[in-house]
């Protein structure tokens, strides 16, 4: 397949200052000074992967994460985005695991530097992605799956209005053990009668102010 015939990828969103767009190679300085300088934020909360947190998020391991990225975006099984503040690289978030035809489904992953934390970055990525696989990527449903420790995580989707729906007893293989998680999930009805999850944060953020 070739790269951008999957439905909805590649793509340039954008709300405000929060920019997503698919990652280049000139990315990677940023993305492994994001990485490593925040080590002690992202690592609990990551996959276990053998290594050091360095080396495993180092310019020269950027240039893997990037091919890896591109080829599963190609296979239309993925969109990854890197999140931006107009042009300063600050996180992560990827529409994975996608499965069509009956299903139409995919999970949600995402970082963000803590450097920028707490103002709105996460959840307006959050709603930019999910509008575009629902109105773009030809999707119906939306999952992501939390730690019941990560409460930051936790409270972006919940603001957001998932369902938490699931309790998933040692799912993933996190930070050197087998971590229970949270289920949350979406589907297209839910927002389309407001317009669109952007459209519903914009609410929230308006009411909570």
């Amino acid at each position: 397949m070739p790269f951008g015939a999957a439905p909805g990828w590649p793509a340039v969103l954008r709300d405000g200052p929060v920019v997503l767009r698919p990652y280049r190679r000139s990315d990677a300085g940023a993305w492994s000074e994001v990485r490593r300088a925040n080590r002690a934020w992202l690592a609990p909360w990551e996959p276990s992967a053998p290594g050091d947190w360095n080396e495993l998020n180092s310019i020269a391991a950027y240039r893997f994460v990037h091919r890896d990225q591109r080829k599963s975006a190609r296979r239309g099984e993925s969109m990854p985005f890197a999140i931006c503040l107009e042009d300063r690289f600050v996180g992560h978030i990827n529409l994975g695991n996608v499965v069509r035809r009956a299903f139409c489904s995919a999970y949600v992953g995402y970082w963000v530097d803590g450097r920028v934390a707490g103002r709105g970055v996460t959840p307006t990525a959050l709603a930019l992605v999910v509008d575009h696989a629902f109105r773009h990527g030809g999707l119906h449903r939306i999952e992501v799956n939390i730690r019941p420790e990560n409460k930051p995580s936790r409270r972006v989707v919940e603001k957001l209005g998932f369902r938490e729906e699931a309790y998933h007893p040692r799912y993933m293989h996190i930070d050197g053990a087998w971590r229970d998680h949270i289920g949350y999930a979406m589907t297209s009805e839910e927002v389309a009668a407001e317009g669109g999850l952007l459209a519903r944060w914009h609410r929230v953020r308006t009411t909570a102010s």
